[in-house]
């Protein structure tokens, strides 16, 4: 009998308890599958065309994600117009993508976050001539390379090109591709052009080179930094790039882009989290080439930065830049890391309603031993009346054998020990009925 009682006591407990585990169990997957969802399994990324210095970015990016068991899908792109309109469109797949300053319109910042700018691309304003030229007012009516129609390097030229009122009224611009530029400012086709280029850009190296043709060093640069937010004041020092040449033969005042990397804001923290920590680790080092040499306008600490100025820079970048890779990323690989983050805030959401819950479990499994209990009241109340309501002595005598079956089943009722005291007091009840029964069949039967 005693382990029959445990028995149902058990199945007691588990009918309480299961339910209650099932329902938090169903609380918590729907948290982890709506309100916090796992991140995808790969991060689409547009960048440039392949060997460009973006190109070879991303791939150290794709080797950094893969380490951490995740895919970085590289698309090959034509620059950053390219790329604000692939992250524009919700149906082109694209959740992050190079772009340079200075390109974006207003509109373009919508839905947009930056994970930081990670390099300076100087505006190079290369001219022929042997007049000594400082300041972009002396390109009026000249023929000036602009760069390609629609590309990133031609938008940037425009604008300062416009803001010195030049125009192409005034003067000759001329849409050509970068590479273009050596022979034609070297054939006397073009006065002047405008190039947005890295410095080790062979391009650029090529126009240093060339004879007749020089680097304009701007008088008013600052000017330029204070007008333009996503403009930045360099100094291309004297012999910097070729010490034996003297090349630059002066110290040259620069202004430089900057390129970002954005992302759609509604791209799963988890990978821009991972995003921000491959460009720390591409991007902090000062180092280029196998040499060791330093980047021209590198230093440490400089790249990723921690603000934008045409975008708002995403919180899980900032996370990173600030204190590093979450806690957990440090010690356990990372989609273990991203499952544990996702279980603690899906149980930071979902604790005012489990503990509701589970302190009503225990109410609930009292209230199903107390009911097993006050049932037999109700028998024993029901058995009372109808012993009162009985004509003759035969159908009393039924009625106690009744209460004497009742007390049977009591016999075999399995209720735990804590509810012990329950079942003697209803036993006594019993007890004091069966002898106000027994009384009434002496008492009517004598009669």
């Amino acid at each position: 009998m005693r382990s029959g009682t445990q028995f149902r006591g058990a199945h007691d407990f588990l009918l309480v308890v299961v339910p209650v585990l099932l329902l938090a169990s169903i609380g918590i997957w729907f948290a982890l599958r709506f309100m916090h969802p796992p991140p995808p399994g790969t991060l689409v990324l547009s960048a440039a065309s392949s060997g460009s210095p973006y190109y070879r970015f991303a791939e150290r990016y794709r080797a950094i994600f893969e380490r951490n068991g995740v895919k970085l899908d590289i698309r090959e792109s034509t620059g950053s117009f390219a790329n604000i309109k692939a992250l524009q469109d919700p149906n082109s797949g694209v959740q992050a993508g190079f772009v340079q300053s200075g390109i974006a319109s207003k509109n373009d910042t919508q839905g947009l976050e930056s994970v930081g700018r990670i390099n300076y691309e100087p505006v190079w304003i290369f001219y022929a001539g042997d007049k000594f030229l400082t300041r972009l007012t002396e390109l009026k009516g000249k023929r000036i390379l602009v760069g390609p129609a629609g590309s990133g390097t031609n938008a940037v030229a425009l604008q300062l090109l416009t803001a010195n009122g030049i125009s192409s009224e005034n003067a000759s611009l001329l849409n050509h591709e970068l590479p273009d530029y050596v022979d034609m400012l070297s054939r006397g086709d073009a006065d002047a052009g405008f190039l947005i280029l890295a410095p080790d850009a062979k391009t650029i190296e090529r126009l240093l080179r060339t004879p007749n043709v020089h680097l304009m060093s701007l008088a008013n640069a600052d000017a330029y930094a204070q007008r333009f937010s996503f403009l930045t004041h360099l100094f291309l020092r004297e012999g910097v790039v070729d010490f034996a040449a003297d090349i630059p033969p002066k110290d040259t005042s620069l202004i430089a882009t900057s390129a970002a990397v954005l992302v759609r804001s509604d791209t799963h923290p988890a990978l821009v989290n991972l995003l921000a920590q491959a460009l720390q680790e591409v991007h902090a080092q000062t180092t280029i080439g196998p040499s060791g040499e330093q980047g021209l306008f590198q230093s440490p600490g400089r790249f990723p930065t921690q603000v934008d100025p045409e975008f708002a820079i995403s919180d899980e970048a900032l996370r990173v830049y600030r204190s590093g890779p979450p806690l957990m990323q440090r010690y356990v690989p990372f989609w273990v890391a991203t499952t544990i983050d996702r279980l603690t805030l899906s149980l930071v959401v979902l604790l005012p309603i489990l503990i509701p819950l589970l302190r009503f479990a225990p109410q609930l499994y009292d209230w199903r031993i107390r009911r097993r209990i006050i049932r037999w009241y109700g028998e024993l109340k029901r058995l009372e009346a109808a012993a009162k309501r009985a004509a003759n002595a035969d159908e009393r005598v039924k009625k106690l054998e009744e209460l004497d079956r009742i007390e049977a089943t009591l016999d075999n009722l399995p209720v735990p020990l804590t509810y012990a005291d329950q079942l003697y007091e209803l036993r006594q009840h019993i007890d004091l009925t069966r002898r106000r029964l027994a009384s009434e069949i002496n008492m009517k039967g004598v009669g």
